[in-house]
């Protein structure tokens, strides 16, 4: 008995011992600010200025920067009903459930197998055993705890924990993801209805023009051929005007899709894009590291490959259990419960691999190898976000120049047009310079409205790379 309360004493005292490394975040660089300047618009915005790194202006309802109620109504309803998010909210729950999986290993395991059973002994038993029926009645019960000398469960829990947060992490990255998508193929199709209300004005502008080419001919002003170059214009624009319904139609069913909708029971006006992009916070290059959820989930995933180290280092020592066993046991039901029918042991022991022919050692090599390649994976997932944001900057710096020319051209092309038309008029050039007019002025107002498309793309997608109002005060602490 001496010794088994001496044994249990310096078990307890083992308790404190942790096997593994002491986990650090893995350093990555930062610049102290962004190589790419914003767009003109964000600087000339009354009250914008340049971020601090105390600054956290953009909201987690961030696409209601545009203004589109639209918008706003499809994007309420991801939340509710979209299944890709459902499914990764029962992931993090999953994940969650395994905290408390992982912390009763703390505590012993309670244990009871009773029995009744009736014997019979052979009469040619050996060793002289005596004939007869009798009965044995047992209750034992057993108590097993296992002693975290050397920190594994513990390991075990915060490896639990950190999962579940990279979990938090990755179900905000698709939600994030899923409320970018859907924002893109919004404007997608409102850029597609921009495009067919330009076909359609378009189409009103050459009708009048075809009549016109019909009037001179049917006065003796105009050739056959001119009339059918008018004709030609027209129908080539009509089958443009067409061919939009198929990628709106799209659209519209990617959109239906992501609100939970089926692609039929999903119907949206005709809207066309005519808003400017919004001022967007775009904050230092530090607080990515706070602000994206992916990078977030990359870094816990960094922790929790340090904890398995630990979890593979304690296998190469051994296993201190405590035991107990106690209950009673009779030959029958009147005495089964009686205090002189007790029964007990207890004591602890110890188990210890001799040999393995090198299995621990490649476990925990493996480990250390799985915590190699997630710190790697976490410090490109770093780089890719600033390289995110400085494209997107870029992009919207480039593209809010190249409107600014182009409407400068669609201004220069519709005037050309103007006067072209007025020298068919008088009779001084023939029907095809109005025509070439007309497809330059038609390729440049096209062209204006995929420049606003692109740039609405943009926006979102440094939104995107921003975080989307994320920031790692959110993830669960438990």
């Amino acid at each position: 008995m001496r010794t088994s309360t001496v044994l249990a004493g310096c078990a307890l005292l083992l308790m404190g011992c942790t096997a593994g490394p002491k986990y650090a975040r893995p350093v990555v660089p930062a610049a102290p600010a962004f190589s790419e300047q914003p767009p003109q618009s964000f600087l000339e915005s009354q009250g914008w200025k340049q971020a601090q790194p105390a600054d956290s202006t953009l909201r987690a309802d961030w696409w209601q920067l545009f203004g589109n109620s639209g918008l706003n109504r499809l994007e309420e309803e991801i939340d509710l009903s979209n299944q890709t998010l459902k499914a990764a909210e029962a992931r993090f729950r999953e994940a969650r459930a395994l905290i408390q999986l992982n912390r009763a290993g703390l505590y012993p395991t309670v244990s009871a197998a009773p029995s009744v059973t009736t014997n019979r002994v052979s009469q040619n038993a050996p060793l002289g055993t005596h004939a007869g029926d009798f009965g044995q009645y047992t209750l034992p019960i057993d108590v097993n705890y296992e002693l975290d000398a050397w920190g594994r469960v513990h390991r075990s829990i915060a490896a639990a924990r950190e999962e579940t947060q990279a979990s938090a992490g990755d179900l905000e990255t698709i939600r994030l993801s899923l409320h970018t998508e859907l924002a893109i193929d919004y404007f997608e199709l409102l850029s597609l209805d921009a495009q067919k209300q330009l076909l359609d004005e378009t189409m009103a502008a050459y009708q009048k023009a075809l009549e016109l080419t019909q009037n001179r001919f049917d006065g003796g002003l105009s050739s056959r051929a001119e009339v059918a170059q008018a004709r030609t214009q027209l129908e080539t624009t009509r089958a443009q005007d067409i061919g939009v319904g198929v990628a709106r139609a799209t659209f519209q069913h990617a959109i239906a899709i992501l609100t939970g909708h089926t692609p039929e029971s999903l119907s949206l006006a005709a809207a066309p894009l005519n808003s400017s992009p919004p001022v967007i916070p775009v904050g230092v290059p530090s607080q990515l590291l706070e602000r994206r959820p992916d990078i977030a989930a990359a870094e816990r995933r960094a922790a929790e490959a340090n904890e398995q180290i630990g979890i593979a280092r304690a296998a190469f020592f051994p296993t201190l259990l405590l035991t107990a066993t106690g209950g009673f046991e009779g030959n029958n039901p009147v005495n089964w419960l009686s205090w002189p029918s007790r029964l007990w042991a207890v004591g602890p022991a110890v188990a210890e691999t001799i040999f393995d022919a090198g299995r621990r050692r490649a476990a925990s090599e493996s480990a250390v190898a799985a915590y190699d390649e997630s710190v790697a994976n976490y410090r490109q997932a770093v780089l890719e976000a600033f390289q995110q944001v400085e494209d997107n900057l870029a992009t919207l710096r480039v593209l809010e120049q190249q409107a600014r020319a182009q409407r400068v051209a669609v201004e220069a092309a519709q005037q050309s047009l103007n006067l072209a038309l007025n020298r068919y008029k008088g009779g001084l050039v023939t029907y095809l310079e109005v025509v070439t007019a007309q497809s330059i002025a038609l390729e440049n107002q096209s062209a204006e409205v995929d420049i606003l498309r692109r740039r609405m793309d943009a926006s979102v997608l440094l939104i995107k790379a921003l975080g989307g109002g994320w920031d790692t005060a959110k993830l669960p602490r438990t």
